[in-house]
């Protein structure tokens, strides 16, 4: 029996909070079973994940970031580009593609902020993991 691989790309802004979404995912998923890539940032994550999903070999593609509001462009316009892009990728491909493409509205790099981020990260991960999972089970996905 072959088993199903996943793909995880991750954005490497905030690496240090979007990196705890891969530590849930793989408390579910075997980590033998993932793959990992990592982009520069957010808005490149439906790319990845379209080309990820259209390989083949992949039951389902998660995609996660960490998008801030940097002060200088509106960050909700990337968040939905994201996610809109994300969703369109699965769409395309016939693949499932998951976010844990997060926006907070207050976020301030202290350690408090980034302890509640990087705790909420992993509860994403694992809520990531489940879906993947049943979406692959429920869409007999058997890829190599």
């Amino acid at each position: 029996m072959t088993l199903t691989r996943y793909a995880f790309v991750k954005a490497s802004w905030h690496a240090d909070i979007v990196d705890r979404a891969l530590d849930g995912f793989c408390e579910l998923v075997p980590a033998a079973q993932v793959d990992v890539f990592a982009v520069p940032g957010a808005f490149e994550l439906p790319l990845m994940a379209r080309d990820l999903a259209l390989s083949g070999r992949y039951g389902a593609v998660t995609g996660a970031a960490f998008v801030v509001d940097g002060g200088i462009y509106r960050h909700d316009f990337v968040a939905q580009a994201v996610v809109d892009g994300l969703m369109r990728a699965g769409l395309d491909s016939g693949v499932p593609v998951l976010s844990v493409s997060l926006t907070p509205h207050h976020y301030q790099e202290t350690d408090h902020h980034n302890a509640v981020f990087r705790a909420h990260f992993v509860e994403k991960g694992r809520e990531a993991a489940k879906a993947a999972l049943m979406m692959a089970e429920l869409r007999g996905s058997h890829a190599a």
